[in-house]
């Protein structure tokens, strides 16, 4: 609800004239309201609800003590730990000159109504530290009542409070518009940012663009929350990979569903307070916690199970996991079980033979190494003519492709520390080596978050590419401790040349 849409008073429709006169009839009105006398206009019904939640509270109408809820000394800590300090540069670039034009401060609250950032003219922050507008002192209606900042927590929605709409009589020579950020993880109240200027200073506007800066300072937010649940992402499938085809989803530490296999219909949210819980349906689903987040799991008979078989072949070391079972491997059985993966229509033993040995491969030797393969993995595991996997897999290079096929650039970069097997000399791993590592190359030179830039700069594919540290030193800000480290590491490549 837009509060400042909420008014029928004569007093309302005229604020926007001579502030001194307006002053006067808002004056009047309150006087005669907190007397029981007889006003002329009514306050505006936003007004007139928050005057009644602060005299509840015992707010003294002539007097003011906004708490010190956070010492000077404690304000730094809490604020660099407070969700609203990543949009703060976005609240700045919007507010910040507008404040400094126009002999405002800009404020921003957190969820309790405490001011944990207040920006502004010099001048005027002088005299907004003597009435306790300033950080670390708490704002909500119960402690100060009406006001901008804590009107528009209490209401959940922008508000406009002008001079002797305050309730407190110390705040009647000023002015002030607001409104609450919300979380767009779990919907919870952040905070409320705040422009506040003298009587005659503030246009009546200002809480729209208030209003419109915490919608772009939510939507900043939700974009972050997106960024980081692919991370989490990418960091978390293993886990539910491991299930082994039992219905499982990954959740954020808050709960929220990010990912599901086989579980059917979920809620976007699932409570975390207990390791056991019950679905919508009335399944019994498990809760597992991670490092980061949650596995929920529902577990199944083990005859619905369906084997897995786990490949980890990014790298000089490849590593295969069968139903929770490790196996022993060599290169060359790395290197079937990676062909049959990519191909899982399967692959004759002729196919096989010219894509592990060129031109000049025997059948015959690799019937005999999928032979002791198959006596690793099992007889049901792999069938024949043609030979191909019979489990599911999951398999570190499989779920890079789907990343890159998906658009999701970040995401396949995290997957793709190393190239696949990098000792292996067959033609058919070396020529899907090759495209995958330009294929995640050509995607990360084309996206335009230096982040995604940044983190494939650290990979074993991207660490001694020229062009990679060439485009990192143009694309970081010159702030950004990054950009040095990206300058030294060119100068050496090229110094290697």
């Amino acid at each position: 609800m837009d509060a400042e849409t909420v008014t029928d008073a004569p007093t309302a429709l005229h604020l926007a004239s001579d502030p001194a006169a307006q002053f006067e009839v808002l004056q009047q009105v309150r006087d005669a309201t907190l007397s029981g006398a007889h006003a002329q206009f009514s306050p505006r019904p936003v007004i007139s609800e928050s005057w009644q939640r602060s005299l509840a509270a015992h707010i003294d109408p002539d007097d003011f003590r906004p708490p010190i809820v956070y010492a000077p000394d404690e304000v730094a800590d809490v604020r660099d730990a407070h969700p609203l300090h990543a949009v703060l540069p976005t609240l700045r670039d919007l507010l910040g000159s507008i404040a400094d034009e126009s002999r405002h401060v800009m404020i921003v609250t957190d969820a309790e109504g405490t001011i944990l950032w207040r920006e502004g003219p010099a001048n005027l922050c002088s005299q907004a530290d003597p009435v306790g507008l300033c950080e670390g002192t708490g704002w909500s209606e119960r402690a100060i009542g009406t006001n901008a900042m804590g009107t528009a927590l209490a209401v959940d929605a922008p508000v406009q409070i002008y001079s002797a709409e305050h309730l407190v009589k110390t705040y009647h020579g000023w002015t002030c518009a607001a409104a609450p950020i919300h979380d767009p993880d779990t919907g919870d109240l952040l905070g409320a940012i705040d422009v506040s200027g003298l009587l005659d200073t503030l246009h009546p506007a200002t809480v729209s663009l208030v209003n419109a800066t915490a919608q772009l300072a939510e939507s900043h937010l939700r974009r972050r929350m997106e960024w980081l649940d692919g991370q989490l992402l990418t960091k978390n499938m293993p886990h539910l990979a491991r299930l082994r085809g039992e219905p499982g989803a990954l959740l954020t530490p808050t709960g929220r569903v990010i990912a599901a296999d086989r579980l059917g219909r979920l809620p976007k949210r699932v409570a975390v307070d207990a390791d056991r819980v019950l679905l919508d349906d009335g399944r019994e689903a498990h809760v597992e916690p991670l490092p980061e987040g949650y596995l929920l799991r529902l577990r199944t008979t083990t005859a619905t199970r369906r084997p897995t078989l786990e490949l980890s072949f990014l790298g000089d070391n490849p590593a295969a996991v069968m139903n929770g079972r490790a196996l022993p491997l060599t290169l060359r059985r790395a290197e079937i079980l990676a062909l049959l993966a990519l191909h899982p229509a399967g692959l004759t033993a002729e196919q096989l033979a010219l894509q592990l040995y060129g031109d000049d491969g025997n059948p015959t030797t690799v019937r005999a190494e999928i032979h002791r393969l198959r006596g690793q993995l099992g007889g049901d595991v792999m069938r024949a003519k043609p030979y191909q996997l019979r489990v599911e897999v999951e398999a570190d290079f499989l779920r890079v492709r789907l990343a890159l096929n998906s658009g999701d650039v970040a995401a396949a970069v995290e997957a793709c520390p190393a190239p696949l097997l990098s000792r292996s000399d067959a033609p058919a791993i070396r020529a899907e080596r090759e495209q995958l590592v330009a294929a995640v190359r050509t995607a990360v030179i084309g996206h335009p978050d230096p982040d995604v830039l940044w983190t494939f700069a650290q990979s074993e594919t991207g660490r001694d590419d020229v062009e990679v540290f060439e485009h990192l030193t143009r694309r970081l800000p010159a702030d950004d401790p990054r950009r040095a480290v990206a300058s030294a590491r060119l100068e050496w490549l090229l110094g290697e040349d």
